[in-house]
C-alpha cells in the first residue's frame, strides 16, 4: 500500500468522523429538547421554560452545523475540483446564513429569558 492510498483513506475516515460528530450533536440536542419539552411541558405551562428549551436546541443545532461545515471543508481539502469548490462555497454560504440567523435568534431569546416578565 502506498502513501497516497493511506492518506486518502485517512482523509476519508476523518471526514466521516467529523460528519458523524456533527450528526450526533444534532441528534443529542433534538432528543434532549424533546425530553425536556415533554417533562417540563407537563410540569410547567410557562413560556419561559419553552424558550430555554429552544435556546438549548438552537445551540446544539449551531454546533452540529459547524461540525458539518468542517467536514465539507475537509472533504474538498484534498485536490478539489472547481465543481467541488463551487459546491463548498454554496454549502458554506447556506450554513453560515443559518448559523447567523440561529445565533441572532439565540441572543434575542436569551435577552428575553434574562429579563423575567418580558417574555412573549
Amino acid at each position: 500500500m502506498n502513501v497516497d492510498v493511506l492518506l486518502e483513506r485517512g482523509h476519508h475516515t476523518l471526514v466521516i468522523a467529523v460528519e458523524l460528530v456533527g450528526a450526533a450533536v444534532i441528534v443529542v440536542g433534538a432528543a434532549w429538547a424533546a425530553l425536556r419539552f415533554v417533562v417540563d411541558g407537563i410540569r410547567y405551562r410557562d413560556a419561559a421554560v419553552f424558550t430555554r428549551i429552544r435556546l438549548t436546541l438552537g445551540r446544539f443545532l449551531v454546533l452540529g452545523l459547524e461540525f458539518q461545515l468542517a467536514a465539507d471543508i475537509l472533504r474538498t481539502a484534498l485536490s478539489p475540483t472547481f465543481a467541488q469548490i463551487g459546491q463548498l462555497a454554496a454549502i458554506a454560504a447556506i450554513r453560515t446564513v443559518l448559523n447567523h440567523v440561529l445565533g441572532r435568534e439565540i441572543e434575542r431569546e436569551q435577552g428575553q429569558v434574562d429579563r423575567p416578565g418580558r417574555a412573549s
